[in-house]
């Protein structure tokens, strides 16, 4: 099971990450510098299979949020660095959740607490609709509103099966 970790902040810099020494990959691969603010930096490793929510292109200055897996073996250097699974470009009009969400659509954290409509979006990364139910499932989640009640229930804009 994937262990959904994440890291704000403003990203600094952009550039081309190597990944062999043929140079088969050359440009496939991209390092995402983002600094918290707070003294704290992570460097972010993109591969084609990592998924950008809602397709954005992110630039340096953009407030972003990348998730990686905490369980995955990462190199031991300063800053540290992950392999992103999920980025999020920030946006004033949404929220986003990456978690694993249980029977009762409660995410693994207790946070959040998903309330599904008979509108509610449910696709696979690839933007197919996604036909089985989204319990017991790694999503991506896309909301606005929630209730100040613990965990937060919303009724999510869209939802993202990470299959």
């Amino acid at each position: 099971m994937i262990n959904f970790q994440s890291f704000h902040g403003i990203v600094t810099m952009i550039g081309d990450f190597m990944t062999g020494a043929n140079g088969d990959n050359e440009g496939c691969y991209s390092m995402i510098s983002v600094d918290n603010g707070l003294g704290a930096s992570v460097n972010f490793v993109v591969s084609p299979t990592t998924y950008f929510v809602d397709h954005e292109m992110v630039s340096v200055g953009d407030q972003i949020t990348g998730y990686y897996d905490g369980n995955a073996p990462v190199p031991l250097i300063y800053p540290p660095q992950y392999r992103a699974l999920v980025m999020v470009k920030e946006n004033p009009y949404q929220n986003v959740k990456v978690d694993y969400f249980n029977t009762q659509l409660e995410s693994q954290d207790g946070q959040l607490k998903l309330n599904l409509s008979p509108y509610t979006p449910i696709v696979l990364t690839n933007g197919q609709a996604f036909t089985h139910t989204p319990t017991n499932r790694n999503l991506i989640v896309i909301y606005g509103p929630t209730t100040r009640s613990i965990p937060a229930q919303t009724t999510p804009y869209k939802i993202v099966v990470w299959c």
